[in-house]
């Protein structure tokens, strides 16, 4: 049966649409922050603006976090992405029509942003707690695996697409954006209908924070998400790549924008080997290694001053990450019940914008105050002392065997 499963995974339609869904949305949204981006900083030329931008679109995630998991859980979670999609396309469209009358200002930029990251903090808790009711359990991290390869392929080629469109015009890009987004929608809509029912709960106080007493209810779930917000709060060096290449690795753009992508196509690989070979014994054990890796490859890259070996170690670094992320998102999904799955991921999307956001700050304000290349060797040990921590704080985690253990197999 596993060596057959991966040929059911490809030939499960509503995977197949889902999974197409996913590089349509996720490549969408690269070539709308590269052109943003792009047409922001000719208007205003303010290179604060292009970080208030990426503010602007995470206070949606904080602001509604409540809420979106709420809708996920309450009305159809085909409608409620194809929604989503449907706002992201109408914001493609405005741009486009702003950008051919040269009527966009800055104003209309950041208005549209908070707009983008409304849409995107009600989509992601939705198309989360959608994968596990169209596919079976049986094939759910091999999913999640696929799924991440879709959105990590988009990650790598999408920006690139959008910077050579926006050569002839930035209605170049968002024009062909609103396509993206509008078969994604398609797509969507076309999947099954959700077989459990509905909550039809009013959206009360407490119904909005079940999903936080979910979690803190079970301890190997509140392990797993605080896990990835704590290392990749401490570990993540991105948004240091500028000066790694411009200062320590002696490189030019180009050279940034290679050790930009690596840990995308480390990533990327791991996915679509995961989505073949699925782990599916010693899960806590693989994500604590994977948690640990990462450490490891983010000391090496702050103590490295050639770019090939930077490169080679920022491939390892992704694919480390992707490791842990599949597992958690996997069997955090498989131990939720349908009903709570919006509100668990709406919690879990907010732990995972955070870290790479605050993670951002924190590696700025650390390397401020210490140096570049202390702050990130700082970060990785960070990252390995989190992670020991973790298996002395969540030891069920750190032994645990499988994804999830079926019901009647706990009444054994």
């Amino acid at each position: 049966m596993p060596n057959q499963a991966p040929l059911l995974l490809r030939h499960h339609r509503p995977f197949i649409a889902f999974w197409l869904a996913r590089v349509f949305t996720a490549s969408g949204f690269q070539m709308l922050t590269v052109a943003i981006g792009w047409n922001l900083y000719q208007l205003t030329g303010n290179v604060l603006d292009l970080g208030l931008v990426g503010l602007v679109e995470f206070a949606p995630r904080v602001l509604f976090m409540l809420h979106t998991g709420h809708v996920a859980d309450r009305y159809d979670r085909r409608k409620v992405a194809a929604i989503c999609q449907s706002l992201q396309a109408l914001i493609a469209l405005s741009l486009a029509i702003g950008s051919a009358t040269d009527h966009v200002t800055r104003e209309m930029i950041f208005i549209l942003a908070f707009l983008l990251g409304a849409a995107r903090s009600f989509e992601m808790p939705t198309t989360q707690a959608l994968l596990p009711s169209i596919v079976p359990s049986a094939l759910f991290p091999r999913a999640v695996a696929a799924a991440q390869s879709a959105q990590q392929s988009a990650t790598i080629v999408a920006p690139a697409l959008g910077g050579l469109l926006y050569a002839f015009g930035s209605v170049w890009v968002y024009g062909p954006t609103v396509i993206l987004y509008l078969i994604a929608c398609a797509l969507m809509l076309n999947l099954p209908a959700r077989q459990t029912p509905l909550n039809k709960g009013k959206a009360t106080l407490d119904s909005l924070l079940a999903g936080i007493r979910f979690i803190r209810s079970r301890p190997d779930i509140l392990g797993a998400i605080s896990l990835d917000l704590f290392a990749v709060l401490l570990g993540g060096a991105t948004a240091l790549l500028p000066v790694f290449a411009k200062d320590i690795l002696l490189t030019g753009p180009w050279g940034l924008g290679l050790l930009r992508s690596a840990p995308a196509v480390g990533a990327l690989l791991m996915s679509l080997f995961l989505a073949r070979f699925a782990v599916e014994r010693n899960v806590g054990r693989v994500m604590f290694t994977a948690v640990g890796v990462f450490g490891v490859a983010t000391i090496a890259f702050g103590l490295s001053t050639s770019f090939w070996f930077s490169l080679a170690v920022l491939v390892v670094l992704g694919a480390a990450d992707m490791i842990s992320m599949v597992i958690r998102a996997s069997f955090v999904q498989l131990e939720t019940p349908d009903e709570m799955r919006g509100r668990v991921s709406a919690v879990n999307g907010l732990f995972i914008g955070a870290s790479n956001q605050l993670g951002e700050f924190e590696s700025g304000l650390t390397a401020h105050w210490f140096g570049t290349v202390p702050a990130v060797v700082m970060g990785g040990i960070g990252t390995l002392m989190v992670t020991g921590a973790w298996i002395k704080l969540f030891p069920t985690l750190a032994n645990r065997d499988r994804m999830h253990v079926p019901v009647e197999e706990v009444r054994v």
